[in-house]
């Protein structure tokens, strides 16, 4: 498949939810404009009673499959079994988005239960590379690749990340998922400057954002991406002036874990929603 470099923006899509099964119910029933919802398409590929949820609310809502086991930075190529399963997924409920992360949770014949970092060397951009230009031409379709979160330093880095991340997108043509707390977080812990971080980035890639909360991992300074509370201020103001310079983007408020009331990840959701109509007119 010839993947081309730009990558156009689904304006389509406006502010949307992680879909937990708990709020099934209240997703099924919403009615507001723009919403969509996002899975992580390994809980749905088995078959089911919430595969057939899943498929009753893609009849009303777009949905993205966020994945996160095709471990895109290991040393071999994405397991074809898995991808056959999340094709079958995709032509089922046909997802407006499609993302991965960049990171690995195999190796060697291992599986690790995370997402784990890789240093940012010229072959690991070749190799990544490789893995996501084999994934996108088995799903028919372009995926966007999530930055990852940092909690320590690594000494192999070759390649500073926006540049990385630029230079994958030109060799592969997909996109990217700017995760805004990730860049908050790995700026706090490793002490770098998330607006210079924001400004470095390579937005005309970007088909994705997302939102969420961090924890402070006690009695350490280390903050976590835990995605079990409200987004922060400082997440909200990074956010804002992402969208002000680039205009209107589809994006998620990601709740994992200590899930509230529908209804309270609903008021966050209206907040980035508004933010975004605030900046229509510069999609």
């Amino acid at each position: 498949m010839s993947v081309p470099s730009a990558i156009p923006r689904n304006v389509g899509l406006g502010a949307g939810l992680s879909l937990k099964p708990e709020h099934f119910t209240d997703a099924l029933t919403s009615c507001a404009a723009g919403l969509w919802f996002e899975v992580h398409p390994e809980n749905y590929m088995v078959g089911g009673v919430r595969r057939a949820w899943l498929e009753r609310i893609a009849k009303k809502h777009p949905l993205s499959l966020h994945g996160v086991s095709l471990s895109l930075a290991a040393d071999s190529p994405p397991d074809i079994t898995h991808l056959r399963r999340l094709k079958s997924l995709m032509e089922t409920v046909k997802p407006a988005l499609i993302s991965e992360h960049l990171a690995w949770s195999a190796w060697q014949g291992r599986y690790f239960p995370d997402l784990l970092p890789c240093p940012r060397s010229k072959s690991a951009l070749s190799r990544i590379s490789d893995n996501i230009k084999l994934t996108q031409d088995f799903l028919g379709t372009r995926i966007a690749v999530e930055n990852p979160s940092h909690y320590l330093r690594m000494e192999e880095h070759e390649l500073h990340e926006p540049d990385f991340l630029a230079q994958m997108t030109d060799r592969t043509g997909c996109g990217l998922l700017l995760d805004i707390n990730n860049v908050y977080v790995s700026s706090h812990n490793l002490n770098h400057d998330a607006d210079m971080y924001l400004k470095e980035f390579p937005v005309n890639a970007i088909m994705e954002i997302h939102l969420a909360g961090h924890s402070l991992d006690q009695p350490s300074d280390l903050l976590i991406d835990s995605h079990c509370s409200p987004v922060s201020d400082p997440v909200w103001a990074l956010y804002t002036g992402l969208v002000k310079r680039i205009g209107r983007c589809p994006t998620l408020i990601e709740r994992d874990d200590q899930l509230p009331a529908f209804e309270q990840l609903m008021a966050e959701r209206s907040r980035a929603q508004s933010i975004l109509d605030v900046n229509l007119e510069k999609s």
